[in-house]
């Protein structure tokens, strides 16, 4: 489900963001739509099965901090968009919660069936039927998808409005969103993919909702600091074991960072992020609801 490369590109020039023709990126606006403030942000990642409202460790209810202590419960709900309806979502804005909408914009699985997807045809067979598939994305039943394509665009903005929105979530966590680095099958370029998701991002907007960026510092160059305007919180995977928390310091202190590390103890990482005002918790890979939360 969820893909954090495994090589990181080296670091290249730097480019402005208008010798890539985005000069008119907006900057997002805090009336229009949530964006999770800064300080302390208990949340929970759980996208291996439905979320279940009275399973304490789903819920992030029974964890301890680092010292031993309680953890805070979560306030950030970060689940998968298809196999949670939207009672999930009432139910957890009715206890004061944010619900984030977990999709994939950049690679389509078989994972659902049409009927868990409340349409008569899936988006993963309608993606393939267009000739919209790339490579295999390695380790993972899912294949790249054409994101030049604007039949591409048009199949994850309706499931973008049919998943996300009309389920009422807050916002979307858009997984697999720096494709151009990795063998795709497409001769995708950065510039290609800031174009996709400023599309895909503008749209979101459109519909009441904020954009979490995902692994922007997977690629080494200023892919993060492009697509700063736009996204309104970042979600990152084991930026502290592959030493590229760095590259998010244009969202330091000024849009909340939620970091997932998988291998690294919390006393380790968790010092780290605090410094840094990093969202930090050690999760297992299967995202199940386990959860070790730095603060």
């Amino acid at each position: 489900m969820t893909v954090r490369s495994l090589a990181r590109v080296s670091a290249g020039l730097l480019c402005a963001v208008a010798c890539l023709g985005l000069q008119s990126i907006p900057r997002a606006e805090a009336s229009s739509w949530w964006i999770p403030p800064l300080g302390s942000q208990p949340w929970q990642w759980e996208l291996s099965h439905p979320l279940n409202l009275s399973n304490p460790r789903d819920m992030g209810t029974d964890d301890t901090l680092p010292d031993g202590q309680p953890a805070p419960d979560p306030v950030i709900y970060d689940i998968d968009a298809i196999i949670n309806p939207a009672s999930t979502v009432a139910a957890l804005h009715a206890d004061g919660k944010h619900v984030v909408c977990y999709i994939e914009v950049g690679a389509a699985g078989n994972y659902y069936s049409a009927a868990q997807e409340g349409l008569s045809t899936t988006y993963y067979e309608q993606l393939k039927e267009d000739g919209l598939f790339g490579h295999k994305v390695g380790g993972y039943p899912e294949y790249y998808l054409n994101i030049q394509s604007s039949e591409t665009v048009s199949i994850i903005e309706s499931m973008i409005d049919q998943q996300c929105a009309e389920k009422g979530f807050d916002a979307v966590e858009t997984d697999i969103d720096t494709e151009y680095a990795s063998h795709s099958g497409f001769p995708l370029t950065k510039a290609i993919e800031e174009q996709y998701m400023t599309t895909l991002a503008n749209y979101m907007h459109g519909l009441g909702l904020g954009w979490w960026i995902k692994n922007p510092d997977d690629t080494g160059d200023s892919f993060a600091t492009d697509m700063y305007p736009l996204a309104d919180a970042v979600l990152t995977e084991q930026c502290n074991q592959y030493s590229s928390c760095g590259l998010l310091s244009a969202y330091q202190g000024d849009k909340a960072v939620f970091n997932a590390e998988y291998h690294l103890k919390t006393s380790v990482f968790c010092p780290k992020d605090d410094a840094r005002g990093f969202n930090g918790a050690r999760f297992n890979l299967g995202l199940t609801g386990i959860r070790h939360p730095c603060q």
